[in-house]
């Protein structure tokens, strides 16, 4: 007889046989104190036959890992279950062989049922003995394992495991379908990869990791012994507590034994085998942010977590979509520079220690792609152990006097993109760069020429009790941070000493509400809801007579990512901390493409980033910088072409500065976020200032770079 005509009979037979048993639990379930009848039997055999047979089996869960730019470097590891599946191929023979020495000796030779064996179990179970015995083969403890992952309820998991003669029906049924639909080696490759081995471990090269750190095809005889010998009772199995070692030993030394039986193993590699000492080196994965490769990386690994759980790509709902992250198995090549972030890391810390109050926060860019390079804080990613609290006391007196402990040294707030509650920080001048543009935008050149004064009264209504409001009257009168007249300048000089009394009357010429329309297109996303709705309203916009100077909030990614658009010719690309994402079939997705369009005209964009290069120390050839810059030392301590711009609130409780060359835009804002009344003055040039922070952050990018100038200003908009 030829094998498949036997394997057709032998099924026909199983599920008559299966049929004829299901009568008969049917019966002494609903008539114990009679005799099991004929049409008891023929009922449960009609049944049996009429259970549904196709096994719809839902992905398990499997570990997604992320890395940083270069595809290499760990970043991170994510997870609900610490399962990745691999093909058989990747497992070692005496892994596959162990765990049919362990649970079914038959594998090879059975159509998915033991019949034998489920008779035996049913006659022994129905007399009451205290030793209930199972028949369940491989192929069945698989059925229950992918009917429990494949659950749309808890009800359903339920029934899919509980003790029962109708689950043990249920799973006949399947098992004899499934034995149809795959051949010996994929179900054996599906039951490993599906199994559950206790500490966090599901599949088996998980375990292999958790248990004894190494890739399931180096694993040995001893230790695919342990790991087959867990399966049955992996919680009560367990080497690496006390009590379940010695059980564990016991378990592992039983399936060597079983190997023997089953030609699996040699007498003389048992005794080998046996004598092996139970060392378990493996440990679990770390999981989440928490827990990054290098401990500075969490801020960048969170803003990742926040991005995917915004992408409607990956589900209707976050919750769908962080299911899909810890379950999905992706691989996810992110946009971290290991060297840029390690530089930025270094340079912040230097600025200021993690138990600082204050916190210097930078954001690096790459012009054209969007792509966030580095995120860097002078803080530790990690919740503070409320039990065992680290931080420091708060840096706001009327929290303090509660007892309140800051969010330092330790805080998973989103410091650096905004968020979860942080609105952003007042950056100052900064935002003269989008005044700048409103007026290139207009036709006024860079050699457009104003008398600035030391204060300049200008026609913006505001409250009269304001500091600002010149004395007596309703107008809006700004001053000049070193109280003295700016006297004639242009645009270039202008922005090289930040003159206050030039930019608010050269954006009441342009009108506020195109400078605020310069900053949105530029990616400032006004969190904060009074200035959200001035800035959705031209009419309410055209009234905002210090926007120039820098009094919405704004975060250190946003304001890098604006200044990048101007350094890639005006085109602006939606901040993305990704560059490849691949699913568990290896396909590519779409969404990690840069996100780009035109915002700015080439040569108005080009014309601005002429202009911000006098700020931090360098010409052009067109340009006419005049003697004083603000952070003048950024040009030599970068030694590239550099734009940028500086920025101080009138209390001094933010600094800010961004410098960029064409291939990064770095962006850095020194405040103490618990408390931004604070009366400490943040500083710019010195050691704890934030200048040094945002300029040895882009000298550490560039270092090995090539330099590349920034393309010249049009005559029409130069002259």
């Amino acid at each position: 007889m030829r094998k498949r005509d036997h394997r057709a009979l032998t099924s026909t037979v199983s599920l008559l046989a299966c049929g004829l048993l299901a009568g008969v639990a049917v019966a002494a379930v609903a008539v114990p104190p009679v005799a099991v009848s004929g049409l008891g039997a023929k009922a449960g055999a009609e049944a049996f036959g009429a259970l549904p047979s196709e096994l719809t089996v839902a992905r398990a869960p499997q570990i997604s890992y992320l890395f940083a730019a270069d595809g290499k470097t760990p970043l991170a590891t994510v997870y609900d279950e610490n399962r990745r599946d691999v093909k058989l191929t990747e497992v070692a023979p005496v892994m596959r062989k162990a765990i049919i020495a362990a649970e079914d000796h038959d594998f090879y030779r059975h159509n998915g049922v033991d019949l034998a064996g489920i008779a035996r179990a049913f006659v022994n179970n129905s007399s009451g003995a205290q030793d209930r015995q199972g028949a369940s083969t491989l192929t069945m403890q698989y059925v229950r394992l992918a009917l429990a992952y494949s659950a749309d309820h808890p009800a359903d998991v339920v029934a899919a495991t509980e003790d029962t003669s109708a689950r043990k029906v249920r799973e006949v049924r399947y098992a004899l379908q499934v034995e149809k639909d795959y051949a010996k080696d994929e179900i054996l490759e599906r039951y490993l990869n599906i199994a559950s081995f206790g500490n966090g471990a599901y599949g088996v090269f998980a375990a292999s990791q958790v248990y004894f750190g190494k890739p399931p095809s180096s694993l040995t005889i001893a230790e695919a012994a342990l790991l087959a010998g867990m399966v049955k009772a992996p919680t009560t199995n367990d080497p690496t507590t006390r009590s379940g070692r010695v059980l564990a030993l016991d378990r592992r030394n039983y399936v060597i034994g079983n190997m023997v039986t089953t030609g699996a193993a040699t007498q003389a590699e048992a005794d080998a085998a046996r004598a092996a000492p139970l060392v378990v080196t493996g440990k679990r994965p770390p999981n989440g942010c928490v827990t990054t490769n290098e401990k500075r990386w969490g801020f960048f690994c969170d803003y990742f977590y926040r991005w995917w759980l915004s992408q409607e790509e990956f589900g209707a709902t976050p919750y769908d979509r962080e299911r899909r992250l810890k379950g999905g198995g992706h691989r996810v090549v992110t946009t971290l520079d290991a060297q840029v972030q390690r530089g930025a890391d270094r340079a912040v810390r230097r600025a200021k220690g993690e138990t600082a109050k204050e916190a210097a926060m930078v954001a690096v860019v790459e012009p054209g792609t969007g792509r966030v390079r580095a995120l860097a804080v002078n803080r530790t990613f990690r919740i503070d152990d409320p039990e065992h609290p680290a931080n420091k006391p708060h840096s706001d007196p009327k929290q303090r006097a509660k007892s309140t402990v800051g969010n330092y040294p330790n805080t998973v707030n989103p410091l650096l993109t905004g968020g979860d509650g942080i609105t952003g920080y007042q950056a100052g001048s900064t935002f003269k760069i989008f005044t700048v543009v409103a007026a290139l935008e207009k036709g006024i050149p860079l050699s457009h020429t104003i008398d600035a004064p030391q204060r300049f009264r200008s026609e913006y209504v505001i409250d009269r009790a304001s500091p600002t409001a010149c004395p007596g009257t309703d107008r809006y009168c700004p001053t000049n941070s070193d109280q003295k007249a700016g006297g004639a300048l242009n645009m270039w000089s202008a922005f090289a000493r930040s003159t206050n009394t030039y930019f608010v009357p050269l954006q009441q010429q342009v009108g506020a509400e195109n400078v605020v329309d310069v900053a949105k297109r530029l990616g400032i996303q006004f969190r904060v809801d009074r200035e959200n709705r001035w800035a959705a309203d031209r009419e309410a916009a055209h009234d905002w007579g210090a926007f120039t100077l820098g009094v919405s909030a704004t975060t250190p990614l946003e304001l890098a990512n604006a200044y990048a658009t101007l350094a890639a010719d005006g085109t602006y690309c939606v901040p993305t901390p990704v560059q490849e994402i691949r699913g568990p079939d290896g396909r590519t997705l779409d969404i990690a493409r840069p996100r780009c369009e035109k915002r700015v005209a080439t040569d108005v964009a080009r014309a601005a980033v002429d202009a911000a290069r006098c700020p931090v120390g360098d010409d052009s050839a067109t340009s006419r910088c005049g003697g004083s810059r603000t952070a003048a030392q950024v040009k030599a301590a970068v030694d590239a072409p550099v734009a940028g711009k500086t920025g101080t609130t009138d209390a001094e409780n933010y600094a800010s500065l961004v410098a960029m060359t064409k291939q990064y835009a770095v962006a850095g804002i020194l405040t103490d976020p618990d408390w931004p009344q604070s009366s400490v003055k943040m500083r710019h040039q010195q050691r704890n200032g934030i200048n040094p922070p945002v300029y040895e952050s882009l000298a550490a990018a560039m270092h090995g770079k090539p330099r590349i100038d920034f393309s010249p200003a049009p005559a029409d908009l130069a002259r």
